[in-house]
């Protein structure tokens, strides 16, 4: 017996993926990024390779080509239907054939084929796109690599030939049998102040007087335990700027390639508000998958993303304004609701809410989305009120086309921000609700607090709507701009706004310039950013802004292979071809007609493995104690089963029928953390009540009342290391109201134990503050003296208002 040589899946087969490589650049917030994955044949007989793996969902991926034996054969983007004709005509004759295209359900996942790899070949294929990157609150610009594609939830109708059906095999990150390399360079104009990543790097490397441009690279022997991220932090803060690019002469005139096209980008500074009297409807859209039980990261002691839910959640409650209306959902295979509508946020309905937040579990199986959105959009609306719906997810959907287009349709009357959570959650769907509905998307990973993200969006929420968005332009005569992204409508402070144009008619001379300016009004205030440019188009081969614009265009128009309007079908085929960037209806197919004799044999199809986190329970069985696992061994790949709950006061639990078919979710193979709970005694509440009192700022936030007060009771005392009868002891006014003195000493330590975590309670400090204002009267000033000297507290009386 003959015994295998090289690198082997856990059937023992032969991995042609050998290595990818990645070359990184970034000037100002564009990524431009080249990709190269390496095979190798070690094997007698010809291959057919399939390698699934995670895109963000920005990229506009623009070339794809093949080295072959020192040749390089460049990819032509075709119809879809049309390259795979085309890749199976020329493997049946064959040829060898390569075919790189964006899965048909989620724009955050790709498949890479090669076809007819010979006996003992290599084969170089490297992919190229650009991307947009994401603006930090610091200010930091966020870059993704993503190395980690989790399972998703697999619908009943799920499309078979989805890249996300494939059940590829997944192994341990240590026998992951490829390797990972990076170069990055980052270059501005205005100076880089430093660079942060979540991996170890090699040391930077600074250039230039300023520090105008820096070289690193990702250090050896990374793990595909996470994605790899980079932070970059310019010097000088981010100004208002537009680039001109020229467009490739050898195409016809008034084609979006043929024209030169403007990128514009603001930074409208947008001055804080008070929020407006109609506090709107919120309502929380909760994860309760069995994936929600894994940690937040892979490092110790990482907090399971259920518990930092929930911590999440009670911030929420104690933050939301009197007045507003609320409900939370929890979603998994079925949905449940706290009530069964919106209620008006007081004590007793914050009461209820905290009391079944508390009780929450990753219990609900899979994950399916569309049908709680769909009741959530069926619902009454509440006059005066607007939806603001929040969705947090690990983002595992293989339906997201169909969810974004849900969100899209009711995107006239609501605003989604949506969250998320850990490593390798969809970009696609995350960012994609977000962006339908004029709203926001945060990714948590790492050491990230879900809360403090979580906490920052509903600030934005809060504030008031800025209306009559408009852009316009001031041209020399002969020359108009046609907008290609999607008509803005709302801007958040510290939002950064980026739109294309392009434009036609007659190019001025070199010398002449034009302007754009953003208006738009707030509380009655009327606003404007101006910018003045040249006109003069920069070239660059690469057709960097002409692809992302071409990017922005299909974002608005491409709901996937089957979820695309027909009206739109054609837009988006035509601009996709054109501009050579990649779409749900497009592939790239690159075929070697040069082999001196075409492959003889059959083809034995070999699938590239994955990584994923495993929990410990099932490491026997990856070491060789049982058959190879597969991506469709995950819960949340289970066969659905669609049912909506109200869980009413006298029902904390999910109903008596869950727990009956909870046995068949622990007969199936897991990869998550969907498995049986140990048995006990103690209550749910129980179980889970060391994550609320080991942490006192959490204890503290859960003793405030809707209203934002606290009273004076044993467990306020135990948060200030006090006893109850020495804090009433010392309140300096006999006819003052304990409340008022607690509230007061509440605020306090909040300044003064709490500061590193300021942005997850500013919003329920405010309504404390408020509260001591309308209550406490005249005696505030006394109340505030006395609790300062009383704690021996650094804090300044400033903070009431005073």
């Amino acid at each position: 017996m003959v015994c295998p040589c090289g690198l082997l899946t856990r059937q023992e087969e032969p991995v042609p993926l050998k290595s990818i490589s990645v070359t990184l650049s970034i000037c100002e917030f564009v990524a431009g990024v080249s990709a190269t994955l390496n095979y190798e044949n070690e094997e007698k007989v010809p291959l057919e390779a399939f390698f699934v793996f995670p895109m963000d969902e920005d990229s506009a991926v623009y070339s794809f080509e093949a080295m072959v034996d020192g040749s390089i054969i460049k990819a032509e983007l075709q119809d879809k239907t049309e390259a795979h004709a085309n890749y199976e005509n020329a493997i049946s004759q064959g040829h060898q054939a390569f075919l790189l295209e964006e899965d048909d359900c989620s724009r955050d996942v790709f498949c890479c084929n090669v076809g007819n790899l010979r006996p003992g070949s290599k084969v170089a294929l490297t992919l190229k796109y650009v991307q947009e990157l994401p603006l930090e609150a610091d200010g930091a610009l966020r870059y993704v690599l993503p190395a980690i594609l989790n399972p998703r939830y697999q619908l009943s109708g799920c499309p078979e030939d989805s890249c996300l059906t494939m059940k590829t095999p997944v192994v341990p990150l240590e026998d992951l049998p490829y390797t990972i390399s990076m170069v990055a360079t980052v270059s501005s104009q205005h100076g880089i102040e430093r660079i942060q990543s979540n991996c170890s790097l090699s040391p930077i490397e600074y250039l230039g007087d300023n520090k105008t441009s820096a070289q690193v690279s990702l250090a050896d022997g990374h793990k595909f335990d996470r994605d790899v991220e980079l932070l970059i932090y310019y010097s000088e803060v981010h100004a208002p700027s537009v680039a001109v690019e020229m467009g490739e002469p050898e195409t016809k005139p008034d084609s979006l390639l043929g024209d030169p096209v403007a990128m514009v980008s603001f930074y409208p500074n947008i001055p804080e508000a008070q929020p407006s009297a109609a506090c709107g409807e919120f309502v929380f859209l909760m994860d309760r998958s069995g994936s929600m039980q894994s940690p937040m990261s892979n490092q110790n002691k990482s907090q399971p993303r259920i518990e930092a839910a929930k911590e999440t959640l009670i911030l929420i409650l104690k933050s939301l304004p009197i007045g507003c209306y609320f409900n939370i959902y929890g979603f998994g295979s079925s949905f449940e609701a706290f009530f069964p509508k919106s209620v008006k946020y007081d004590q007793h309905t914050m009461e209820e809410a905290l009391r079944r937040v508390k009780l929450m579990r990753a219990d609900l199986g899979g994950t399916e989305m569309l049908a709680p959105l769909q009741a959530i959009y069926g619902g009454p609306s509440i006059p005066g009120h607007p939806l603001q719906l929040f969705v947090f997810t690990d983002g595992e959907v293989s339906d997201t086309f169909r969810v974004i287009k849900e969100v899209e349709s009711n995107g006239q009357k609501h605003r989604c921000f949506s969250f998320g959570i850990g490593e390798g959650a969809s970009t696609s769907l995350i960012k994609g609700i977000a962006r339908v509905s004029q709203g926001a998307s945060e990714f948590i990973t790492g050491r990230e607090r879900m809360q403090s993200k979580a906490l920052r969006a509903l600030k934005h929420s809060l504030q008031p709507v800025v209306e009559d968005v408009s852009l316009s332009w001031d041209l020399p005569q002969g020359l108009s701009a046609k907008m290609l992204s999607p008509e803005q409508t709302v801007i958040f402070k510290g939002q950064r706004l980026i739109v294309y144009a392009q434009l036609t008619g007659m190019m001025p001379p070199a010398e002449a310039t034009g302007d754009v300016c953003l208006k738009y009004a707030l509380q009655g205030k009327s606003f404007e950013n101006k910018v003045a440019f040249s006109l003069q188009p920069k070239h660059d081969a690469n057709l960097t802004i002409h692809r992302l614009a071409a990017k922005s265009f299909l974002q608005t128009k491409d709901m996937g292979f089957r979820e695309t309007p027909a009206s739109d079908k054609k837009d988006v085929l035509k601009v996709s071809i054109e501009c050579g960037v990649i779409s749900s209806y497009t592939a790239f197919i690159a075929i070697n007609k040069d082999l001196n004799k075409p492959v003889q044999g059959p083809l034995v199809r070999r699938d590239i493995p994955r990584p994923f986190i495993f929990c410990a329970a099932l490491m026997p069985r990856l070491r060789g104690g049982g058959a190879p696992l597969e991506a469709s061994s995950c819960p949340d790949v289970l066969q659905p089963r669609m049912s909506t709950h109200y869980l009413g006061p006298d029902k904390p639990h999910a109903l008596g029928h869950k727990k009956k078919k909870e046995g068949v979710f622990l007969q199936k193979t897991c990869l998550m953390m969907d498995r049986p709970h140990p048995p006990t005694n103690r209550t749910n509440l129980e179980i889970h009540q060391p994550v609320f009192e080991d942490n006192h700022l959490v204890q503290l936030i859960s003793l405030q009342k809707a209203d934002g007060s606290w009273d004076l009771n044993e467990g306020l005392a135990l948060v200030l290391g006090m006893k109850l009868e020495d804090i009433q002891a010392a309140l300096p006014l006999k006819n003052a109201d304990s409340s008022s003195w607690a509230t007061v000493l509440a605020v306090l330590w909040l300044h003064a134990n709490g500061k590193p975590m300021k942005c997850e309670w500013e919003l329920l400090e405010r309504k404390a503050v408020a509260w001591i204002h309308l209550h406490a009267g005249s005696a505030r000033q006394v109340l505030v003296q006395a609790a300062i000297t009383f704690l021996k507290s650094p804090v300044d009386p400033a903070v009431f208002a005073l």
